[in-house]
């Protein structure tokens, strides 16, 4: 019989639809406005006695929670709106102090039923709300100054290499190097040595009462090739950090001379994303100090992890965080943490000329890290915070040197599985090449992004409203059909999308939009097809069949093109047009299923398999 699918065909697509239902439902759960608290390391933990100084605060301050939720590593805190979560903000931020982070949240409220199915809302861009903006400065002076340090330490070697003796290696307030030798020979020595092995120097020989010595300026264009690079190296490294975090279509520039701007659209942990991106973790190699040593050329270090516990080390440095070419965490033969390191040539030449002259010596490991301090101070009366910079560093490891070692080798002593992780991620992204300052950090929402949303959607709903209505008077029986599909267009659009974890943005509204017209275009063709087939005179059952065959082909050559078009668009736009591009494409598939399959069951099944004498069309 004419217009009948089998069985099998009309449970196929039945089950789409009710998985495509499945999928879509997160959606009908809005976020909650939330704080996500987590320890700046492992070693603060967020439990239940911080938790009731935290609520504590709140309740003083009067404003309310929606509830708390505590695991392990973390606590979250809801709130009934926007307003009340920036400003508890900042009265946990004083309650807990600079060990922990405090951050912006957007926690999701989908029920467990659906989770555990994998289902989840779509994520929203940075233009509408579920994202987060920082505003980055990179300290060039430190970029300057760390770049000195690393020249000291080569110029100290070269000078040893050649055998002439200075008697200190100091780095004056103006930025010079100036290297103190006890006789005139030997700074003449040095002054023609490095004018040939470092020509971004202006090296001059200066007589003053207490010796000769060899001062070694950056001329202006290696400090200004220093700064630059400091800015390229620290959005590579922010890049590789971001794309770590598995964020959808970030973005991180320049702005400016000295600042980053990061945005991570659809992010939820915001809390690990802070803690990541702005952490300037890296690590320094050096020798443990000879007992002879004088204090002049040695510095004595705590232990990260033994409170108490200090070592004596030299101050050169052997090698830094960003001679590492790769490094990934695991575990010992005693299941303790670990760090397997893979350095660099050059990274692995230094550490090789090191260890051949330091076997039996030990060699410690330093984890560095710049940090901000929040002082709050008062000022004619008003409690004023001001951000203090500073610079951490403690040993992590300091182990015998077995044999010499080349560019592989491996670091124990770290506070956690959670710490070497970190510490893995951070060395493999990269090193910064300067400290990055927290400037701004902001979530869109509560303004920009709501009224951003509520455009959207009108725009959608006014769109929808007006075909539906068309289709309905000019095709009446039909035209319901027609809407039921699109309807059923639209719920397996947000399903794809979500099943994706696709980033809805503005350019992406504005796809549904196209869909929503291009959806309709197919029965448009379909239907009037049917009216061309029942004026030639073919009976309704015979009209509807080769009315949905001969209108096919045109469907799939339109859809087709438009697809290929989506396609290049995706591959060769960014941002906002990616965004139309992805909206489109999954709308373009799932149109043409609901207009060929789904309308066409729905017309078999309220048509199909009995006489009829005229058709609703």
């Amino acid at each position: 019989m004419l217009n009948r699918y089998p069985l099998w065909k009309n449970l196929l697509i039945l089950f789409v639809l009710i998985l495509g239902g499945l999928y879509a439902a997160p959606n009908l759960y809005p976020d909650d406005y939330a704080i996500q608290l987590t320890g700046s390391r492992d070693v603060f933990k967020v439990d239940q006695p911080l938790v009731d100084r935290v609520n504590s605060a709140l309740e003083r301050e009067g404003i309310p929670s929606k509830s708390v939720e505590l695991d392990e590593k973390a606590g979250l805190i809801r709130f009934h709106d926007g307003e009340s979560q920036l400003k508890a903000k900042d009265v946990i931020a004083k309650v807990v102090g600079d060990d922990y982070v405090v951050a912006l949240n957007l926690a999701p409220t989908t029920p467990d039923w659906l989770t555990s199915i994998g289902a989840g809302p779509m994520k929203l861009g940075l233009d509408l709300r579920g994202g987060v903006h920082f505003l980055l400065e990179v300290d060039l002076p430190k970029a300057v100054s760390q770049k000195l340090e690393n020249y000291a330490s080569e110029i100290k070697g070269r000078l040893r290499e050649e055998k002439l003796r200075y008697r200190k290696l100091d780095i004056e307030e103006n930025g010079a190097l100036a290297v103190k030798f006890p006789k005139q020979e030997a700074r003449d020595q040095s002054v023609d040595l490095l004018r040939k092995e470092f020509q971004e120097f202006l090296i001059t020989a200066d007589d003053r009462e207490d010796g000769f010595y060899t001062i070694v300026n950056l001329t202006e264009q290696a400090i200004k090739d220093i700064e630059t690079y400091a800015i390229k190296q620290n959005l590579t490294t922010l890049r590789n950090r971001v794309n770590e975090l598995g964020v959808a279509e970030p973005l991180v520039q320049r702005q400016g001379r000295n600042r980053i701007v990061v945005q991570l659209p659809g992010i939820q942990d915001t809390a690990a994303a802070k803690r990541i991106i702005g952490k300037t973790a890296t690590l320094e190699f050096r020798l443990e100090a000879k007992s002879s040593a004088s204090s002049a050329r040695t510095e004595v270090y705590e232990f990260r992890s033994e409170l108490g516990r200090k070592a004596t080390l030299e101050k050169d440095i052997i090698i830094k965080g960003d001679n590492v070419a790769n490094a990934q965490a695991s575990f010992d033969e005693n299941g303790q943490p670990q760090v397997n390191i893979t350095l660099d040539s050059k990274g692995g030449e230094l550490m090789a000329r090191t260890t051949k002259n330091a076997v039996q010596r030990r060699m410690a490991v330093i984890f560095v890290e710049d940090k901000e301090r929040t002082v709050y101070k008062t000022v004619d009366g008003v409690q004023v915070a001001e951000k203090v910079r500073y610079q951490e560093k403690g040993i992590i490891s300091l182990a015998t040197i077995q044999a010499v070692l080349g560019s592989q080798f491996r670091i124990t002593g770290l506070d956690g599985a959670g710490e070497s992780s970190e510490l893995a991620l951070l060395l493999r992204a990269g090193a910064l090449a300067a400290p990055i300052y927290f400037v701004e950090e902001r979530t869109v929402g509560p303004s920009l992004g709501a009224q951003n949303i509520e455009t959207g959607v009108t725009s959608v709903q006014i769109g929808f409203a007006l075909v539906l209505i068309f289709m309905l008077i000019y095709y009446r029986v039909f035209g319901v059909l027609a809407n039921i599909a699109l309807t059923l267009n639209l719920m397996l659009l947000v399903a794809v999308m979500s099943m994706l974890s696709a980033t809805l943005t503005l350019p992406g509204i504005a796809g549904i939009v196209l869909t929503v017209g291009m959806a309709v275009d197919a029965n448009v063709l379909i239907f009037s097809r049917i009216k061309e087939e029942l004026k030639n005179g073919l009976p309704p059952q015979s009209a509807i069949n080769a009315g949905f065959k001969g209108a096919t082909t045109t469907i799939f050559d339109a859809n087709i093109t438009t697809l290929l078009a989506a396609v290049i668009l995706f591959a060769m736009g960014t941002g906002p047009v990616k965004g139309f591009a992805i909206t489109l494409s999954v709308g373009i598939l799932t149109s043409m299923f609901t207009a060929i399959l789904v309308t066409r069951a729905l017309v078999n099944l309220t048509y199909g398999g009995r006489q009829i004498s005229k058709l609703s069309i």
